[in-house]
C-alpha cells in the first residue's frame, strides 16, 4: 500500500470512530447533566406586574426543592419515605397570593434580624433605633416588611453533585428601621445525598445587627400533626423567656424540664406541661458545640413514614417552635387546613434579643467584615 492509500485508510477509520463514538459521547454528557437540574418557571406576578419566578432544584435521587423569588421562600420539599415514595415535608401555599397574604413566615428567608427584639428598640454605637411593633410589645422577625416580603434576584448555580440557586437582595440604609446598606445572599443547594444546604452571607457599609434564618414548617408525615414525631436536640441549655417570649438573659439547663430533648422524645410527650401563652414550645436552645463550626443541632424521626431529618448548622442556637399559633384559619397546599401543631420549625440562629443582651453571642456586623453562616437539612430513612 502506498503512503496516500495509508493516509486515506487512516482518515476513513477516524471518521468511522467519530460516527460510532459521537452519539455515545453526547448521550453520556446528557446523562451526567440530567442527574441534577435547575428549572425556572413563573409562579405569578405582584400587583405592579413584577414577575415572581419559581426555581425547581432536582437531584439524582428524585428529591425536589422549589423556591420562589418572593422572600427567597422554600415552597415545596419532596423527599422519599422508607418505601421510596416522595412526599412534600414543608407547609406552604399553592400560589403567590397565599404568600403575599398574612401568614406565619411559611418557608421564608427572614431578617434582617430573625426572632424577637424587646419593645422594638436597640442601641448601637450610642444611637437608639426604633422598629415596628408587629408582635406587641415586641418586634418579631424585623417587622411586617422584612426580607420575606421583597423580591430577590436569583441565578441558577450548576454543580457536579447537586443543583443550586443563589438569591441576592440589597437592603437599603434604614430598611425596616435598621442602619446601613446590607447586601444579602442566600444559596439553596439540593445535593445528591438528599441534603438541602443553605448558605447565608451579608456585607454592610455601617454597623448593623444581622441574624438570618429560614422559617420552614416541617411535617415529615404529611397531613398528621407533628406531636408523634421524635425529636432530639444537641442542647443541654436554653434561654428562658418572659411572658412576651423575650429571653430573660439567663442560660438554664434543660435537665428536669419538659424542654429536655437531649435524648429522643416525642414532641407531644411533655407538651401539656408547657404552661403559659405559647401552649407549647417556642424557645431558643443553646447548642452544645462551638459556634461557627458545623455541628449536629437536631434530629427528627417519624415512625410512620420512616423519614428522618438532621439539622446541621454553624449557628450557636436553634429556635424550636411546635406550631402553637396555627389555629385552622389557614388553608395551605392541596387544600390542607393547618391546625395547631401541623408543623414544627427548627430555626437556626443567634439568640433572640441578642442586640439587647451583651452576654449573648453578638449579632452586630460591621463594615469590612462578612456575615457567613450555614445550615443543612439532611434527609434519610430508617
Amino acid at each position: 500500500m502506498n503512503i496516500d492509500g495509508a493516509r486515506r485508510k487512516i482518515l476513513l477509520l477516524t471518521i468511522l470512530i467519530c460516527i460510532v463514538s459521537g452519539p455515545a459521547a453526547a448521550a453520556k454528557h446528557t446523562a451526567s447533566t440530567s442527574e441534577a437540574a435547575v428549572e425556572t418557571s413563573k409562579f405569578g406576578s405582584l400587583d405592579d406586574g413584577t414577575a415572581i419566578d419559581l426555581y425547581t432544584l432536582k437531584n439524582a435521587k428524585g428529591a425536589t426543592a422549589k423556591i420562589i423569588t418572593y422572600g427567597a421562600t422554600l415552597t415545596e420539599l419532596w423527599v422519599p419515605d422508607r418505601s421510596g415514595k416522595l412526599g412534600d415535608v414543608v407547609l406552604g401555599f399553592d400560589n403567590l397570593p397565599g404568600y403575599m397574604g398574612k401568614h406565619p413566615w411559611f418557608g421564608a428567608t427572614v431578617g434582617r434580624v430573625a426572632n424577637r427584639i424587646a419593645k422594638g428598640k436597640f442601641r448601637l454605637d450610642g444611637k437608639e433605633y426604633s422598629l415596628e411593633i408587629n408582635d406587641p410589645p415586641n418586634n418579631l422577625h424585623s417587622g411586617s416588611k422584612d426580607l420575606s416580603r421583597v423580591v430577590w434576584k436569583a441565578e441558577p448555580v450548576y454543580e457536579r453533585n447537586g443543583a443550586a440557586v443563589r438569591f441576592t437582595y440589597n437592603s437599603p440604609d434604614g430598611d425596616e428601621g435598621f442602619p446601613g446598606s446590607l447586601l444579602v445572599t442566600v444559596l439553596y443547594r439540593l445535593t445528591n445525598n438528599n441534603e438541602l444546604q443553605l448558605e447565608y452571607t451579608a456585607k454592610t457599609d455601617k454597623a448593623t445587627p444581622v441574624n438570618l434564618t429560614n422559617h420552614s414548617y416541617f411535617n415529615l408525615d404529611g397531613d398528621k400533626n407533628i406531636l408523634g414525631e421524635v425529636l432530639q436536640l444537641n442542647a443541654e441549655k436554653y434561654t428562658p423567656v418572659d411572658a412576651t417570649l423575650i429571653p430573660t438573659g439567663e442560660i438554664t439547663p434543660v435537665k428536669g424540664t419538659p424542654l429536655d430533648f437531649t435524648h429522643p422524645v416525642a414532641i407531644g410527650a411533655h407538651i401539656a406541661e408547657m404552661k403559659g401563652d405559647p401552649g407549647g414550645y417556642d424557645h431558643n436552645f443553646v447548642l452544645s458545640a462551638e459556634a461557627g463550626k458545623l455541628k449536629l443541632a437536631a434530629r427528627v424521626f417519624d415512625e410512620s413514614s420512616g423519614r428522618q431529618m438532621e439539622v446541621w448548622t454553624t449557628e450557636p442556637g436553634v429556635q424550636f417552635y411546635s406550631g402553637n399559633f396555627l389555629d385552622g384559619t389557614i388553608t395551605g397546599k392541596r387544600g390542607v387546613v393547618y391546625g395547631k401543631h401541623s408543623g414544627f420549625c427548627l430555626e437556626t440562629q443567634h439568640f433572640p434579643n441578642a442586640v439587647n443582651q451583651p452576654a449573648f453571642p453578638t449579632v452586630i456586623l460591621r463594615p469590612h467584615s462578612v456575615y457567613s453562616t450555614q445550615t443543612i437539612y439532611k434527609f434519610s430513612t430508617r
